[in-house]
């Protein structure tokens, strides 16, 4: 498996495949994924998402392939592929009762730092991931997207060459999402992250590039820009407006292939959709619109196209 490494790539996955009795969870599996590059994972539950996960951890042997991480084989060395990552998992196992400054230490301890080294780098983290003004506070008085930001900064103790961030922000309310986005920032380029999310506005925000999974499978791959680009053509256009009847809708649903009712509004989505036509259409019957927008693809509607291919 030698002869496939590529010095310039931190994860190379080759064929890497997972059963679990008739089910294929993770079906030949091919990607890489360069030094310092934030890749992020996409799919729904029960995707494959985690199951790939597990196996690049070393948490999970394949069935067949396997995954060179940094040089190493996840069959064949194990041991050292866990000396150099580590994982931020969506649940955060942190003594609530300790300072977020003694969390850091407890881990940097069984890390086996010296007491120097660990009290370096928790400095380092502590100031790195925004927590100097409650460092001193115990971790049950922290906000949900600081004890995050804790959690991220205990994955860092060892300095990992990969970081896994799983669903980093699942649960926090949208302002927490965003500082949560800022400090993960300041680890591209030094670290190479893999993130799993279910936030489509998070992946397109913080990736380098991104692949969709379906069915243990990968659908697409590439930057956003490029995922969105494949679906140039396709635009959204919400309206929203009075005296918009059961019959009206359903005129609009026989001229466009997806019309979805909103509250006192419609959404439609379709390629290369004509504004003045329907806006003319809608009048005519009688509509009266108070507002109006019109969006070109999102990663939301890569997404959902995807993963309403049959």
């Amino acid at each position: 498996m030698d002869n496939i490494h590529n010095s310039d790539y931190s994860i190379q996955t080759v064929d890497l495949t997972r059963k679990f009795g008739n089910i294929t969870a993770v079906n030949r599996l091919n990607l890489t994924i360069k030094k310092g590059e934030l890749f992020s994972l996409l799919g729904h539950n029960g995707a494959g998402k985690t199951t790939t996960i597990k196996m690049l951890c070393c948490l999970l042997k394949p069935t067949s392939g396997t995954a060179i991480i940094l040089g190493h084989d996840i069959k064949k060395e194990a041991d050292s592929v866990k000396r150099i990552i580590n994982v931020s998992p969506q649940e955060t196992a942190i003594a609530n009762h300790l300072t977020s400054y003694e969390n850091l230490q407890l881990i940097a301890r069984l890390y086996g730092l010296s007491k120097a080294d660990t009290r370096s780098r928790t400095d380092e983290l502590i100031e790195l991931m925004g927590l100097k003004e409650r460092a001193a506070d115990r971790v049950e008085k922290l906000s949900g997207g600081m004890k995050r930001r804790l959690s991220i900064a205990m994955a860092l103790i060892s300095d990992p060459q990969v970081l896994f961030l799983d669903e980093p922000t699942l649960g926090l309310d949208p302002q927490a999402r965003r500082n949560l986005w800022e400090q993960i920032e300041k680890l591209k380029g030094n670290k190479t992250i893999i993130l799993t999310t279910h936030y489509m506005e998070e992946a397109d925000a913080l990736s380098d590039r991104i692949a969709i999974i379906k069915s243990g499978c990968i659908k697409a791959i590439g930057t956003p820009k490029e995922l969105k680009a494949e679906l140039s053509g396709l635009q959204t256009m919400i309206v929203r407006g009075c005296n918009l009847t059961d019959e009206i809708i359903n005129n609009i649903k026989m001229k466009y292939r997806d019309v979805k009712s909103l509250d006192n509004g419609i959404e439609i989505r379709g390629e290369k959709l004509v504004f003045d036509e329907i806006v003319d259409s809608l009048r005519s019957d009688g509509v009266k619109i108070e507002w109006l927008t019109m969006k070109e693809a999102s990663l939301d509607d890569v997404f959902l196209s995807i993963n309403e291919e049959v």
